[in-house]
């Protein structure tokens, strides 16, 4: 009310959901890009090898995998990791189940044991683009991420080894797929409701419930099986969780609801617990399935032979339940023990500060000391950030945090997050020894975060005149998407001179030495 005057304010309606209609440019944009990770992921993905054994901690996981293939009886249960070298299997078996997958068509092979990561690596290129798509509906938001995704070395390599981390990358950007649908899905239903009066009908202060929400219950689904990879799949629930609750509140209150937070509480907080918490914990349980159907697997009847004590409460459960609890005993027990003041030490342990500018990457395949005429040559494969993604990582997320807390742009929401959960944990445990593939997840949210903000600056400065003959510019064509094309012209270009040490290709040795900027990198 205006206390000059004494006039009622007339409220504008409430904004309904943008709706993005798919296109034949979304159609070429998919197929071109797909394409291009389909060829990078899958091109030499069987040449760097130990004489055509696994390499760095596929020795790992590969044996294990191919484990279940050979103990594999039941097609629902599958097979068990015997991990007879090491003694304790420390990490959930679903990416190892996903990589038996590729064993059993192929056997006990580079190909066999890389399989599933290069698919699973195209995969994720292919959601990051679906996921852009649907937070902004821009056709430069969704190339220019695509393109980062596939020219950016961490996802690149991931995708070439048969390890855990591209399969975790996948799951989580699947659930946030599923949260931005979920969000718009919700968005929809408010939407109707207010136009048709049925909203503002509803006589309570909390307002209406949303209904049974089928996206979040998938995002539940996808994040079990992100906890099923490594438990840092925890931070995401716990990550992804907060975020839909806040999302509640924000469509409560958008709709002009009374009291939207306790109507969050009162309609919204037990469904949305039961999809981001309990489902999960199901489906983390039932990726157990085929260890509780063995007899024979680590720890599975620890209760009976002795290797829990009498005094501990879990004599008092069922066996396998005992088993299965004490086994996750031990592995919180060796990963809290996996830290640098107890003197552990690894000549490629990096720090989450040093992965804002990816200072310290990994070295996963090498060959040094090879003849090149009168020269020496080295095949190295390193888990290597392309330095026009990674330099930017502070400066675009800082922007994604300005955008979204001032500027109330809900697209940078999800990725903010998503980022977020792949990083602020680890800065807690910095006291434990850890590795720059523990940032796969968060290069996804990266890219995307770009892919946003280079479609905000394609957008900006005067138009482009052309003064060139023979090179016409489009009508439309700004000095900031001019930037913009500069820009993903440098990526690509950086992905091709650092591409010797993503495939592994013999370079000499003065070669590999001009490519390493940074003391840090070798």
């Amino acid at each position: 009310m205006d206390r000059r005057t004494g006039h009622r304010f007339q409220l504008p309606p409430p904004t309904g959901p943008m709706v993005h209609p798919w296109t034949r440019t979304d159609t070429a944009t998919f197929l071109v890009i797909g394409l291009l990770a389909l060829i990078t992921r899958f091109f030499r993905l069987t040449a760097a090898t130990g004489d055509g054994t696994p390499v760095f901690d596929e020795k790992h996981y590969v044996p294990q995998a191919w484990d279940m293939v050979r103990s594999s009886g039941n097609p629902v249960t599958g097979g068990i990791e015997a991990n007879p070298g090491y003694g304790l299997v420390v990490h959930p078996p679903l990416a190892k189940q996903l990589i038996a997958y590729g064993e059993t068509l192929f056997g006990y092979t580079p190909m066999g044991w890389r399989l599933s990561t290069a698919v699973f690596g195209v995969a994720t290129v292919i959601l990051v683009m679906a996921l852009t798509r649907r937070l902004t509906g821009s056709p430069v938001a969704t190339a220019a991420a695509g393109l980062l995704a596939v020219v950016e070395g961490v996802l690149l390599v991931s995708s070439r080894f048969g390890m855990l981390d591209i399969f975790q990358a996948f799951f989580v950007v699947a659930a946030a797929y599923c949260l931005a649908r979920d969000f718009a899905q919700v968005w929809d239903r408010y939407h109707r409701a207010w136009t048709d009066g049925t909203l503002r009908a509803v006589p309570s202060a909390f307002g209406p419930r949303a209904g049974f929400r089928w996206w979040r219950f998938g995002c539940g689904i996808l994040l079990g099986m992100t906890l099923s990879i490594k438990w840092s799949g925890l931070y995401y629930m716990a990550f992804f969780g907060v975020l839909t609750v806040c999302l509640d509140i924000w469509l409560r209150h958008h709709y002009r609801i009374a009291r939207p937070l306790t109507g969050m509480i009162v309609r919204d907080a037990v469904p949305a617990f039961a999809s981001i918490v309990v489902v999960p914990v199901l489906v983390y349980a039932w990726s157990w399935r085929a260890w509780f159907a063995s007899e024979t697997g680590v720890y599975r009847h620890s209760a009976v032979n002795g290797d829990i004590s009498p005094d501990s409460p879990l004599t008092r459960l069922p066996d396998a339940l005992a088993g299965w609890l004490y086994y996750h005993h031990r592995v919180l027990d060796f990963h809290a023990s996996l830290t640098s003041s107890s003197g552990h030490s690894h000549p490629w342990d990096s720090k989450p500060w040093s992965w804002l500018a990816a200072t310290r990457p990994i070295l996963y395949y090498s060959q040094t000391g090879l003849s090149c005429g009168d020269d020496t040559c080295r095949r190295m494969v390193i888990l290597f950030g392309n330095p026009a993604v990674w330099w930017l990582t502070v400066p675009v997320v800082l922007w994604g945090l300005w955008c979204l807390i001032i500027r109330r742009d809900l697209r940078f929401a999800v990725p903010v997050t998503g980022f977020m959960a792949g990083w602020l944990p680890w800065l807690v445990a910095y006291d434990r020894q850890m590795y720059f593939f523990y940032a796969t997840a968060m290069v996804p949210f990266t890219v995307i975060l770009l892919g946003i903000t280079l479609a905000q600056i394609a957008r900006a400065g005067n138009t482009v005149q052309s003064r060139l003959p023979g090179f016409p510019v489009p009508r439309d064509l700004t000095t900031g998407g001019l930037g913009v094309i500069c820009y993903l012209a440098l990526t690509v270009t950086l992905f091709l001179y650092f591409l010797p040490i993503l495939y592994g290709f013999r370079i000499t040795d003065s070669h590999f030495e001009s490519m390493m900027w940074l003391r840090s990198w070798k």
